[in-house]
Protein backbone atom coordinates (compact mmCIF):
# COMPACT_ATOMS: atom_id res chain seq x y z
CA UNK A 1 0.00 0.00 0.00
CA UNK A 2 0.81 3.45 -1.05
CA UNK A 3 1.57 5.78 1.84
CA UNK A 4 2.08 9.83 1.91
CA UNK A 5 5.84 8.57 3.29
CA UNK A 6 6.46 6.07 0.70
CA UNK A 7 5.35 8.67 -1.69
CA UNK A 8 7.62 11.55 -0.27
CA UNK A 9 10.43 9.29 -0.37
CA UNK A 10 10.21 8.25 -3.49
CA UNK A 11 9.52 11.50 -4.71
CA UNK A 12 12.29 12.90 -3.02
CA UNK A 13 14.49 9.97 -4.65
CA UNK A 14 13.22 10.73 -8.00
CA UNK A 15 14.21 14.73 -7.91
CA UNK A 16 17.60 13.55 -6.64
CA UNK A 17 17.58 11.20 -9.54
CA UNK A 18 16.55 14.21 -11.61
CA UNK A 19 19.47 16.63 -10.07
CA UNK A 20 22.10 13.82 -10.80
CA UNK A 21 21.44 13.64 -14.19
CA UNK A 22 20.69 17.40 -14.70
CA UNK A 23 24.42 18.00 -13.58
CA UNK A 24 25.74 14.91 -15.93
CA UNK A 25 24.11 16.92 -18.43
CA UNK A 26 26.26 19.59 -17.55
CA UNK A 27 29.07 18.29 -17.50
CA UNK A 28 28.79 16.61 -20.99
CA UNK A 29 27.82 19.84 -22.41
CA UNK A 30 30.79 21.67 -21.04
CA UNK A 31 32.82 18.71 -22.10
CA UNK A 32 31.16 18.97 -25.57
CA UNK A 33 32.22 22.62 -25.62
CA UNK A 34 35.66 22.15 -24.80
CA UNK A 35 35.84 19.42 -27.46
CA UNK A 36 34.49 21.45 -30.21
CA UNK A 37 36.72 24.67 -28.81
CA UNK A 38 39.73 22.02 -29.39
CA UNK A 39 38.54 20.55 -32.78
CA UNK A 40 38.59 24.10 -34.40
CA UNK A 41 41.68 25.44 -32.61
CA UNK A 42 43.30 22.12 -34.22
CA UNK A 43 41.73 23.32 -37.75
CA UNK A 44 43.22 26.76 -37.61
CA UNK A 45 46.40 25.90 -36.30
CA UNK A 46 46.50 23.11 -39.33
CA UNK A 47 45.66 25.80 -41.83
CA UNK A 48 47.98 28.16 -40.40
CA UNK A 49 50.92 25.43 -40.66
CA UNK A 50 49.90 24.51 -44.18
CA UNK A 51 49.99 28.42 -45.03
CA UNK A 52 53.16 28.64 -43.25
CA UNK A 53 54.86 25.80 -45.41
CA UNK A 54 53.13 27.06 -48.84
CA UNK A 55 54.64 30.38 -47.98
CA UNK A 56 58.31 29.13 -47.50
CA UNK A 57 57.45 26.54 -50.72
CA UNK A 58 56.97 29.98 -52.84
CA UNK A 59 59.60 32.11 -51.25
CA UNK A 60 61.81 28.92 -52.14
CA UNK A 61 60.75 28.69 -55.69
CA UNK A 62 61.18 32.41 -56.08
CA UNK A 63 64.72 32.25 -54.75
CA UNK A 64 65.82 29.07 -56.98
CA UNK A 65 63.91 30.81 -59.90
CA UNK A 66 66.16 34.04 -58.98
CA UNK A 67 69.39 31.87 -58.78
CA UNK A 68 68.69 30.34 -62.08
CA UNK A 69 67.92 33.49 -64.05
CA UNK A 70 71.25 34.63 -62.58
CA UNK A 71 73.00 31.77 -63.79
CA UNK A 72 71.50 31.72 -67.06
CA UNK A 73 72.79 35.80 -67.35
CA UNK A 74 76.31 34.52 -66.85
CA UNK A 75 76.20 31.74 -69.04
CA UNK A 76 74.97 34.10 -71.29
CA UNK A 77 77.60 36.74 -70.81
CA UNK A 78 80.40 34.30 -71.28
CA UNK A 79 78.82 32.84 -74.40
CA UNK A 80 78.95 36.36 -75.68
CA UNK A 81 82.68 36.77 -74.14
CA UNK A 82 83.72 33.57 -76.22
CA UNK A 83 82.26 34.89 -79.26
CA UNK A 84 83.79 38.05 -78.87
CA UNK A 85 87.38 36.72 -78.65
CA UNK A 86 86.45 34.65 -81.28
CA UNK A 87 85.60 37.36 -83.71
CA UNK A 88 88.73 39.49 -82.40
CA UNK A 89 91.02 36.43 -82.97
CA UNK A 90 89.27 36.00 -87.01
CA UNK A 91 90.07 39.62 -87.49
CA UNK A 92 93.78 39.63 -86.36
CA UNK A 93 93.87 37.05 -88.43
CA UNK A 94 92.67 38.45 -91.39
CA UNK A 95 94.61 41.62 -91.06
CA UNK A 96 98.11 39.53 -90.73
CA UNK A 97 96.57 37.87 -93.91
CA UNK A 98 96.71 41.47 -96.10
CA UNK A 99 100.21 41.89 -95.17
CA UNK A 100 101.42 38.49 -96.23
Amino acid sequence: MITASNASTALNAVNQALAAVQNYSGLIGATQDRMTAASTFNTSLTTDYATGVSGLVDANMNTASTQLQQLQALQTQEQLGIQSLSIANQNAQLILKLFQ
